[in-house]
């Protein structure tokens, strides 16, 4: 399995963020999205994700079903949790795992894995933002998906709580997955190559 990224160009109130961006991630790789605020980084990931139709070129999984569209295939964890807060932590989980056809048995798993299986019964909204994070993450192992993208994954994570996220992707990537962040720090996740983009200095 692999993802393809053939030219790609994408451009965001009249302004070029990256153009002819080629690049390929196998199956058990990372690649890390680096470069300043404005650079592309969220804008490459949300495009890769299908949120967004770039410019020109196109991405595409080669070696993946046929039958599920590259969007079917991708977990997405953006600069926001997904987190209702006035639903428990079970509970979000719960519609996650519902709305992703999460296998039975994989909530508590998840939960379990990033510590808060103490809070099941507490509503999101009384969460630090920590353990918020930590809930977004969680979805990433309610149902199976080869390709995660990772928008700044360690915001908000204490040392520990890093090494957990860290865990899971490399596990991740040691059953074969593959997996494309963007970071300002570094991840310590396995067999990671870089990906530097431009110098703008404008939200992306």
């Amino acid at each position: 399995m692999r993802l393809v990224a053939d030219k790609l160009s994408s451009a965001r109130g009249g302004r070029d963020l990256f153009a002819e961006l080629s690049f390929a991630v196998s199956a058990g790789e990372t690649l890390l999205l680096l470069g300043p605020n404005g650079a592309g980084k969220t804008t490459l990931i949300r495009t890769i994700a299908g949120f967004l139709a770039p410019r020109t070129g196109e991405v595409r999984l080669e070696g993946g079903p046929a039958d599920h569209t590259l969007s079917e295939q991708c977990h997405y964890v953006g600069h926001l949790n997904a987190v209702k807060a006035n639903l428990t932590v079970a509970e979000n989980a719960r519609f996650w795992s519902r709305f992703l056809g999460g296998a039975r048995g994989r909530l508590e798993m998840a939960l379990k894995t990033f510590g808060l299986s103490a809070l099941r019964d507490i509503p999101a909204g009384y969460l630090s933002a920590g353990q918020k994070r930590r809930l977004g993450l969680a979805r990433l192992l309610l149902a199976e998906r080869p390709i995660w993208l990772l928008d700044e994954p360690a915001t908000s994570l204490d040392s520990a709580a890093q090494q957990v996220m860290t865990g899971a992707v490399n596990a991740h990537l040691a059953s074969g997955g593959l997996v494309i962040a963007a970071t300002h720090a570094p991840l310590g996740f396995a067999k990671s190559r870089d990906l530097q983009l431009g110098t703008a200095a404008e939200p992306a």
